[in-house]
């Protein structure tokens, strides 16, 4: 696939939700309540994917970030966010990591192919360029913003302000 493709469903274009869109209007109380049967709220989910996005960011500046144990480590403790002022944060946090990352797809071929060290078992288990992590995030966060969506729909949320389908 090309860069664009790579930079569009980052950003959630084409068959992806737009990520920024389904958290940015949402309240610190919306953002901590839970849905039954769901085991994390939508402040959860960012903070995970936070946890990841920062975690990969890392190994892409050549860093050597520590892996978690277990993933429950890449999950808040608490219920989240604990305040307005931390959920202003972790918004923040994440435009500006999938802002990082489109800025990243945008790279010359020779940095897309660049090969980023493995700092874990799990991370040789898969492609290890940049562009394959790059695809990796956005699968990953393809993943939980369809799970924001559909906890969004539960509470009665959706579509964002931003706008988002809704068939």
């Amino acid at each position: 696939m090309s860069q664009r493709a790579l930079t569009e469903l980052l950003r959630g274009k084409g068959a992806h939700a737009d990520p920024l869109a389904c958290v940015e209007d949402i309240s610190v109380e919306m953002a901590a309540r839970q849905v039954a049967g769901f085991p994390h709220s939508v402040g959860q989910l960012v903070f995970h994917m936070n946890y990841w996005m920062e975690y990969e960011l890392r190994r892409i500046r050549g860093q050597r970030p520590k892996y978690p144990e277990h993933n429950s480590e890449s999950f808040p403790p608490a219920p989240a966010p604990a305040d307005a002022r931390e959920w202003e944060r972790l918004r923040e946090q994440f435009g500006a990591m999938l802002t990082e990352f489109a800025a990243l797809a945008q790279s010359p071929r020779e940095e897309l192919d660049r090969q980023i060290e493995a700092v874990h078992e799990g991370d040789k288990k898969v492609a290890g360029s940049l562009e394959a992590v790059l695809w990796q995030m956005v699968a990953h966060n393809s993943y939980h913003v369809g799970q924001i969506a559909m906890v969004r729909r539960a509470l009665g949320t959706w579509p964002p302000r931003g706008g988002g389908d809704s068939w």
